[in-house]
């Protein structure tokens, strides 16, 4: 079974029309540990991330194609929802019946294949919208079972994302790559108290490091809006330009940061 086909054009569209959403609607996304991701560019490769926010699926696509466009992306889907929204299943998203023996198996199948084919392989496995302070982790049959499966062993990488309010009006995405966890000629019973332990671990840095509101412990992958907007942002650039200085937008002023980067 071969994966899942992708349209490279609408690839290309789609991701732009990522980056415009989180432009508008964000003030920023930023990462940690970016190069736990970006440096992993061959191999099967298991993403596998906290589910708190419609917003997630669309981080996926940021992160692929800023830190490793190289490498082809895939993610399953309610197979029912999927068919709401047929121009993901050109992107590398692949229906899945979450309902079913039937599906597992199919789910099994087709992450096999992709991840024999080199690509990477995204998975929320809550599989629902979980706050990001809800403990335990309660994850779906699948993630651990499949990789288990895969010839030669496989990284499994955990991602935790957070979505906050600081200083300014829009909202900050933040990311923490958590440590990789090999996986080996293990089973899935040993293989998944493993990845929840460091999943929790890093959502759990990352709950830090927001509580801490400090910028620089980030990369910044995408920079979006800042300032009031409407009248009185007109008003105050206006006032700044009378006086013959910049117009600083951002309500507190922060450091210089850090870009991220395909390594």
């Amino acid at each position: 079974m071969p994966p899942p086909h992708i349209s490279r054009p609408i690839l290309r569209f789609f991701r732009r029309i990522v980056r415009g959403y989180f432009r508008r609607q964000f003030r920023a996304v930023r990462v940690s540990e970016a190069t736990r991701f970006s440096s992993l560019r061959s191999g099967p490769l298991i993403v596998y991330a906290n589910h708190s926010s419609w917003w997630d699926p669309m981080v996926s696509v940021l992160l692929a194609a800023e830190l490793m466009p190289t490498r082809d992306h895939f993610a399953p889907m309610d197979a029912s929802a999927l068919e709401r929204y047929q121009i993901l299943k050109r992107i590398g998203i692949f229906g899945v019946d979450m309902t079913s023996a039937r599906g597992a198996v199919q789910f099994l199948r087709t992450g096999l294949a992709i991840l024999e084919e080199q690509g990477v392989l995204w998975i929320t496995p809550q599989g629902r919208f979980v706050d990001a302070r809800e403990r335990p982790l309660g994850f779906k049959p699948g993630l651990a079972a499949l990789a288990a499966r895969v010839p030669g062993g496989c990284t499994v990488l955990p991602l935790a994302i957070e979505y906050a309010f600081w200083d300014e009006r829009f909202p900050e995405t933040l990311l923490h790559f958590g440590e990789p966890v090999q996986v080996l000629d293990q089973d899935a019973a040993e293989v998944e108290p493993a990845l929840k332990e460091a999943l929790e671990k890093a959502m759990d840095e990352l709950k830090e490091m927001v509580i801490a509101r400090e910028p620089a412990a980030f990369e910044l992958l995408a920079q979006g809006s800042a300032g009031t907007g409407g009248f009185y942002e007109a008003g105050q650039r206006f006032i700044a330009r009378l006086k013959g200085r910049p117009y600083r937008a951002e309500h507190t002023a922060v450091a210089p940061v850090r870009r991220a980067s395909e390594e």
